[in-house]
């Protein structure tokens, strides 16, 4: 199963967050928003398809893809999905690496966050480069 979810970069992203990863549908960015990686995001949460979130709620092995096609960057985050997860939230998509889950969740106990990416990739971001998040479940 393959979702792509495209959002774009932002000046403020600041990437910099030591537990977690964002995308969102909002379409303005403080620097407070120091997880978030992609705005204007095409999806939320609630909206991802009913197949991959049944897989996540079995709590299957999930590689989000971050690339910016413009470039030929990416980045791969493993993480697991979680039986906790509500998938309730209009505008977010969360990755964490801790097993805290809310609304917002995509996935738990993830191996990067947003200040393990590599600085070129933001750097591409803050200049507004096209981010496709690409959610993986085999």
């Amino acid at each position: 199963m393959r979702f792509v979810i495209r959002a774009e970069g932002h000046p403020n992203i600041r990437a910099t967050h030591k537990s977690t990863l964002e995308i969102t549908k909002e379409s303005n960015l403080t620097p407070k928003g120091d997880c978030i990686v992609g705005i204007n995001a095409e999806f939320g949460i609630s909206e991802i398809p009913q197949e991959i979130k049944g897989s996540l709620l079995l709590q299957k092995t999930v590689t989000i893809t971050l690339e910016l096609p413009e470039y030929g960057l990416r980045e791969e985050i493993e993480a697991l999905g979680d039986k906790r997860l509500t998938f309730t939230h209009p505008t977010d998509i969360v990755v964490r690496k801790s097993n805290f889950v809310c609304g917002r969740t995509l996935a738990v106990r993830a191996n990067k966050a947003a200040i393990n990416l590599d600085r070129e990739f933001i750097s591409l971001l803050k200049d507004k480069a096209e981010l496709l998040f690409i959610i993986e479940i085999e």
